[in-house]
């Protein structure tokens, strides 16, 4: 096997979910994604902490994404602040990557230890951005609820998104799921 290979970190991650829906994620191992890619395990271990970061390796780019959103997304309420900075998460979830995300969620969905970590990481998104909202001045307790709020928003469109036969862009998603949590709240429209 080469010492280098370009693109060894996509290679990894689509070799693994093949295997991961084809024979599950606690039957897969490293060593058998590393062989599917081409690759050797020391590879693998360059690019991944381990198995599971290969389904949540790209939160962090989404957190510091999220963030730095927040901070720069016109004056509103904390909740308006919120999901605009959502919106700009387009440029995240483009179509090229829709079955890939289809395919991660439906990996998770069927493995309790995933859940249980896409439920972390979300957490810890949720702290951030309540972190991001106190910094714009909005008080924490009206900053973590609009985050409360904001993270539904998320969750709802991003499974929206995922399915493949959903035609609407990441941002009219956002805007949907928006609309109609406010509706049901019962709040007015914007």
């Amino acid at each position: 096997m080469a010492r280098w290979t370009p693109d060894a970190r996509s290679r990894l991650a689509k070799a693994a979910l093949a295997l991961y829906i084809e024979r599950g994620f606690e039957q897969t191992t490293v060593a058998e994604i590393a062989g599917r890619a081409g690759l050797t395990e020391r590879t693998f271990f360059r690019h991944f902490a381990d198995k599971r970061e290969v389904l949540f390796g790209g939160s962090a780019v989404l957190e510091a994404g999220l963030v730095a959103a927040v901070a720069q997304v016109p004056d509103g309420s904390p909740l308006e602040m919120m999901v605009a900075a959502l919106e700009t998460a387009g440029s995240f979830f483009v179509d090229d990557r829709r079955a890939w995300a289809g395919q991660r969620q439906g990996v998770i969905e069927a493995n309790t230890s995933l859940m249980e970590r896409e439920l972390i990481k979300l957490r810890a998104l949720g702290g951030a951005l309540t972190g991001a909202l106190v910094r714009r001045g909005v008080p924490e307790s009206a900053a973590a609820l609009a985050t409360q709020v904001g993270l539904v928003v998320f969750w709802q469109a991003f499974g929206r998104w995922c399915r493949a036969d959903h035609p609407a862009d990441w941002g009219a998603t956002v805007r949907q799921v928006h609309a109609e949590v406010r509706a049901v709240v019962g709040a007015a429209p914007d």
